[in-house]
């Protein structure tokens, strides 16, 4: 290398933000996703035997999937190839798989080729990668922040082995923070850098597990102070963090699994949970609409008749945030979670209509008796429908003994709780009233032997 070359590299690494500068060299650098790469998981064993083909990163932003790649590529000493699908075409992709082919017949090197926002290509440059990966050409590794299982072609899915990356831990955060101030080549050591505690946990749990964010933070404290050594303080780190954008897609993961958090925390009657879930999502511009609707679904399909308020709440709420909006609606919104939250559970009537519409489908058509058919219409008397029927208001108690299916079943069983309990010591006097058990039981009292 050249002396203007050294010095341009030299440069050009100066000129790099911190997290690029703190790349890991070496898979023992790496910090997160053990559940995947720690000793014994799966990449790991895939790269001791050199068996990679293809990969998929699937993962938000700053947990490492592009430095990743970059390491396997060392790992498996291949040609490091990189394409970005927003801006390149198929055309890019094409001469880029024909170097790779070239560079395996004349040395017999592989190419790891990494893709990223791979989910961007469209079905023509996806399907262009099939036959260099199922040859072997290349080593593929796509990532992607949208779930490949949606947003990428299943023929290159079922090729792929598929790796989910999670946000870095708050621990894992820090060993980076603390590497970065220690090291004197890549990192910030020559800054006298004093790291509070109190700032790395506070930049640890802001930055969402996304270390570029972290480091990023810390470097601007760094820079922005003009003292030697740097005290970054708990103050300093404060204002080093911008306020982060919420990942929220409204069509996608974040969507779906937020959504998902929500009604979970309100079923297992964790208010907290909720209440944070609710204001992620709100925080994300998630629609009015789609929340209210869930919760009036929530209301009957998971508290139901343990608590009879609750349905007209969620709809008082549903109806309230139409005529508010936001932001005042945040307020209905989170006394409904609070409420159902908090509301005894009961699924009884969702497990009723189950059973029943199971048995309809089944092939279970019962005929309407003839008692309850319609009677009010000329003829009607002459079919014999409406014969017999007993008016339930006549009785005593509002229930007569009479046949409303013409079949024995019980689909509604209530639980021991809230409402439902009261409902359930009414609903076994209803099921005796009904079948006629009760007067006979009333008779039985009345023999002799028989305790008063």
């Amino acid at each position: 290398m050249s002396l203007f070359a050294a010095a341009e590299a030299e440069h050009r690494r100066q000129a790099q933000p911190l997290a690029r500068r703190m790349r890991p060299r070496n898979l023992a650098e790496f910090v997160g996703q053990r559940h995947f790469l720690g000793e014994g998981k799966l990449l790991r064993r895939l790269i001791q035997a050199n068996q990679l083909t293809a990969l998929l990163f699937y993962g938000p932003p700053g947990t490492g999937k592009t430095t990743l790649a970059h390491l396997l590529a060392r790992e498996t000493r291949c040609h490091f190839r990189q394409l970005n699908a927003v801006t390149s075409g198929v055309k890019d992709l094409r001469e880029l798989l024909e170097q790779a082919r070239e560079a395996l017949l004349a040395a017999g090197t592989r190419t790891l080729l990494f893709i990223d926002e791979i989910h961007r290509f469209n079905k023509a440059q996806q399907d262009a990668l099939l036959p260099d990966v199922e040859e072997g050409t290349i080593i593929l590794v796509g990532a992607t922040t949208a779930n490949p299982f949606f947003s990428v072609n299943s023929a290159l899915v079922s090729r792929s082995r598929v790796f989910e990356f999670e946000p870095l831990q708050e621990t894992e955060i820090t060993t980076l923070l603390t590497r970065a101030v220690q090291d004197s080549e890549r990192g910030l050591a020559n800054y006298q850098v004093h790291l509070h505690p109190e700032a790395a946990d506070f930049l640890a749990r802001t930055c969402d597990g996304d270390a570029r964010q972290a480091l990023s933070a810390l470097e601007i404290g760094v820079l922005a102070t003009d003292s030697r050594p740097v005290e970054f303080s708990l103050e300093l780190a404060a204002e080093s963090v911008q306020r982060k954008a919420i990942q929220y897609d409204r069509d996608g993961d974040t969507h779906y699994d937020s959504i998902s958090a929500l009604i979970k925390s309100i079923r297992g009657s964790d208010p907290d949970a909720a209440i944070y879930w609710l204001a992620r999502m709100l925080e994300g511009g998630e629609e009015v609409r789609f929340l209210t609707r869930r919760l009036v679904i929530l209301a009957s399909e998971d508290v139901g008749n343990a608590d009879p308020h609750a349905l007209p709440l969620a709809v008082a709420a549903m109806q309230a945030c139409e005529f508010v909006g936001l932001p005042e609606c945040q307020l209905t919104l989170s006394q409904t979670v609070t409420y159902l939250a908090c509301a005894p559970k009961s699924n009884a009537s969702t497990l009723a209509i189950g059973a029943a519409r199971s048995d309809v489908r089944g092939g279970r058509t019962v005929p309407v008796p003839m008692h309850l058919r319609d009677k009010h219409y000329a003829g009607a008397q002459q079919l014999g429908h409406g014969t017999d029927y007993q008016y339930a208001h006549d009785a005593e108690d509002g229930i007569v003994a009479q046949e409303y299916l013409g079949v024995e079943c019980e689909y509604y069983h209530p639980v021991p709780r809230g409402y439902e309990v009261e409902l359930a010591e009414r609903l076994t006097q209803i099921r005796a009233k009904l079948r006629g058990s009760d007067s006979e039981e009333a008779e039985a009292e009345k023999k002799p032997g028989r305790k008063q």
